[in-house]
């Protein structure tokens, strides 16, 4: 696949997952469980996006 298109298709998936958790963090948090209940759940939504945004760096953007 060409750099150009794994770099497009990559941040759109990227962008999309974090979105995807993101949101999913922000209705636990204000939802039910409250800010207390859902910081554990944010936390690790935190650490997710990390991970895939590294993933995607490593991937699609740094040159080997």
């Amino acid at each position: 696949m060409s750099y150009g298109i794994k770099l497009v298709v990559g941040l759109i998936g990227t962008g999309i997952l974090c979105i995807f958790i993101g949101g999913l963090s922000k209705s636990i948090s204000t939802g039910f469980a409250g800010f207390e209940g859902g910081a554990p759940f944010m936390i690790i939504a935190i650490i997710v996006c990390g991970m895939a945004v590294y993933d995607f760096w490593d991937e699609c953007v740094r040159k080997k």
